[in-house]
């Protein structure tokens, strides 16, 4: 039995518009919030690393915890923009937060490395103790890379979000995870060294659109719980267009699924632990009420983990 104790984020303060974005592909403000729902993006500055904005949100992330960084039995970083091939962003990121010692993990996954880190996490915190998982990405450095896609340079933007998993109490009991990986679409969206972002959009969409619901509802049936039923679902925000259409999929409202896209963009991995951030604030849990996080990403790799309040 693992605990959601406490979530922390970190946006940088540059606010770039869609008027901005749409500049670089020849389009404006109102196609790019037809077709993706976002309104602007935060950048991070040029010299600012992926660990930077990790330790940012993860020493929020422990303020509001009340704990120490050296108190931690371990450090997951989800990561698809660090620096260099190796080490990854999670040894520097422990070091800025001062948790020397301790082991810290990289997962070199987009979009769904954070929900992978949860998973993960809820199994181990029980044998190591406490640990951080944070999603930090800076997509600013990917998308100024030519050509500019139109339809890729204008969906991302810079943030990190993190989570305190712990193995004795929190604000929510992690009941169970799903996960699934389909290698045959691993050409579809795709972030060679040095080069441009590629994505078969078509494909990335018909496969999420599939593929999130199908892992929501095996999460939920299997501890008999009705999708109307589930407080929240905090899910990774890619597109708003792809979160209304898993709403619709599982024949939810869509306001049952948190969205912060309108004002940040897609940021990767980062997105769904900043959504769920900032829902914690707004909303969060309540005492035995489901919520269900969701991601999909490059990989294929998707998800869904099952949380309940207490």
């Amino acid at each position: 039995m693992s605990f959601i104790k406490e979530f922390g984020s970190w946006l940088p303060s540059r606010v770039v518009s869609s008027a901005e974005a749409g500049a670089w592909v020849g389009s404006d403000a109102t196609w790019v919030m037809n077709v993706s729902g976002i309104e602007e993006r935060r950048f991070a500055d040029a010299g600012e690393r992926v660990s930077d904005l990790a330790a940012r949100a993860g020493a929020d992330c422990l303020e509001r915890a009340g704990l120490t960084a050296s108190s931690l039995g371990m450090v997951m970083v989800a990561s698809g923009t660090g620096e260099r091939n190796f080490p990854g962003p999670a040894c520097e990121t422990a070091k800025k937060l001062g948790a020397e010692g301790v082991p810290a993990v990289d997962l070199p996954m987009a979009s769904a490395g954070s929900l992978f880190g949860l998973s993960l996490a809820a199994r181990l915190a029980a044998q190591v103790g406490p640990i951080l998982v944070i999603g930090a990405e800076k997509m600013s450095r990917i998308v100024a890379r030519e050509p500019q896609e139109r339809g890729v340079a204008i969906l991302f933007g810079d943030g990190a979000g993190a989570c305190l998993i712990t193995p004795d109490s929190g604000r929510a009991e992690i009941v169970d995870s799903f996960l699934g990986t389909d290698g045959t679409f691993c050409d579809d969206l795709t972030l060679e060294n040095g080069a441009p972002l590629k994505m078969n959009g078509r494909s990335v969409i018909l496969q999420a659109s599939r593929k999130i619901p199908a892992a929501i509802r095996t999460i939920c049936e299997r501890h008999s719980i009705a999708l109307p039923d589930v407080l929240a679902f905090l899910m990774h925000q890619a597109n708003q267009n792809l979160i209304d259409k898993v709403a619709d999929t599982l024949g939810v409202a869509s306001a049952r699924f948190f969205s912060n896209i309108r004002r940040y963009g897609n940021t990767s991995s980062a997105s769904m632990l900043i959504a769920a951030c900032e829902w914690s604030r707004e909303v969060g849990f309540q005492p035995g009420q489901p919520v269900v996080f969701a991601a999909f990403g490059a990989g294929f790799n998707w998800g869904a983990l099952l949380a309940r309040g207490v």
